[in-house]
């Protein structure tokens, strides 16, 4: 009996104890739009920590802000040289891997998350992405994943940026998540961690939209729901241009 009542105050404590500080967010704007001119664009992210009691002693307060795109299957393919020549040869599918993925904190990410708490919540890049396995006969699984981690990175996609929010006495919070011209219209996910000596104390997510707008989402969805009339709309213009281009360039001659 007394076992039971200590486990159902532990229960009824646990939760109390974790919402002593919660995120209170704000995002500059939720809501990208993608047009002919778009050419990147930059979302401030910021906020508070609610709390009902004093700030605690101890290790100071640390901030992870977490984005992420849609996610989708990839498949990765390693070449080889045989013959003089590179082929396909393993593939594997890799299950999920966000379009974009960006990782700001305030402080360096190791110092901040256990490896633990980093397992639970997938927050590095390494662990946001999801492959469950590959062929027993594929050599060296992992690295196929590491692939897609080193291309996105490279296309800037992919990144993690040590020491970019500011945390103002351990209550105010603010970073910057730039995000590329090449972005994948979807809903992206925006998570924010709340850290005390590398355990999770509180977290929060929201959603931008990100879309496309005006003529390009009409043409975006004419190609997928109409790709016949979109076919030959492209035609013609390609026709049209062609046809304009050369009618110029034999009246400069003439002229």
């Amino acid at each position: 009996m007394l076992k039971r009542l200590i486990l159902l105050f532990a229960l009824c404590v646990t939760p109390a104890l974790a919402e002593d500080e919660q995120v209170v967010l704000g995002l500059s704007h939720d809501r990208v739009a993608i047009t002919a001119t778009f050419d990147g664009s930059e979302i401030l992210i910021f906020g508070a920590v609610k709390r009902e009691t004093p700030i605690p002693s101890g290790p100071p307060l640390e901030v992870i802000v977490a984005v992420a795109g849609p996610s989708s299957p990839v498949m990765v393919r390693r070449k080889e040289r045989k013959l003089g020549i590179w082929v396909n040869t393993d593939s594997v599918l890799v299950d999920l891997a966000p379009s974009f993925y960006a990782v700001a904190t305030s402080a360096p990410l190791d110092d901040i998350l256990s490896d633990t708490e980093d397992l639970r919540y997938r927050i590095s890049i390494e662990r946001a992405i999801r492959s469950v396995g590959a062929a027993m006969h594929i050599r060296s699984a992992q690295d196929f994943a590491d692939a897609v981690v080193r291309i996105r990175e490279d296309e800037g996609l992919y990144s993690i940026r040590e020491d970019t929010v500011a945390v103002d006495e351990q209550t105010l919070f603010r970073t910057s998540i730039a995000m590329p011209a090449d972005l994948t219209e979807g809903d992206y996910t925006a998570r924010i961690f709340l850290t005390r000596d590398g355990r999770v104390i509180s977290q929060f997510e929201t959603t931008i939209d990100v879309r496309k707008v005006g003529l390009e989402r009409f043409l975006y969805n004419m190609s997928r729901q109409q790709p016949v009339w979109y076919g030959l709309m492209s035609l013609v213009i390609a026709i049209a241009a062609g046809w304009g281009a050369s009618t110029a360039f034999r009246l400069l001659r003439e002229n």
